[in-house]
């Protein structure tokens, strides 16, 4: 019995994942031939910290503030991405939906500000506060 590649629609995808499976195992098995021929020692098995000696002990802890501006940051970055589709077909769609539109738009940004406010008012971008 022989197996028939699928033809039609489905043939690039089969092949494209015969590709796939065969590059992984392809990489899988050289990188377990390959690594055992090289020796292991201390100055190998220590971990590199930008050139510099890793220090023993646990890491310093970072302060929570520093996780809070990172997911405000990402949470307004995210906002502002949709607004840049929305002036890419501001003019056309005007034609169509006239000013509604415009009053999307402004509720977005009357939301995004409403948050931005409650983030200064709870003191989550004021860095002077522990």
């Amino acid at each position: 019995m022989t197996i028939q590649p699928p033809t039609g629609e489905y043939e690039s995808l089969f092949i494209h994942v015969i590709v796939a499976v065969g590059f992984a195992l392809t990489t899988w098995i050289g990188s377990l031939l390959l690594g055992r021929i090289g020796r292991r020692y201390g100055v190998k098995d220590v971990a590199y910290e930008c050139g510099m000696l890793p220090e023993p002990g646990a890491q310093p802890r970072f302060s929570v503030k520093f996780y809070l501006v990172a997911m405000l940051f990402i949470l307004f970055d995210i906002e502002i991405v949709f607004l840049y589709p929305w002036a890419v077909v501001y003019r056309e769609f005007t034609a169509i939906f006239g000013v509604q539109i415009l009053w999307t738009l402004t509720s977005f940004t009357v939301v995004l500000l409403v948050g931005y406010i409650y983030a200064i008012k709870k003191g989550a971008l004021d860095w002077s506060r522990n």
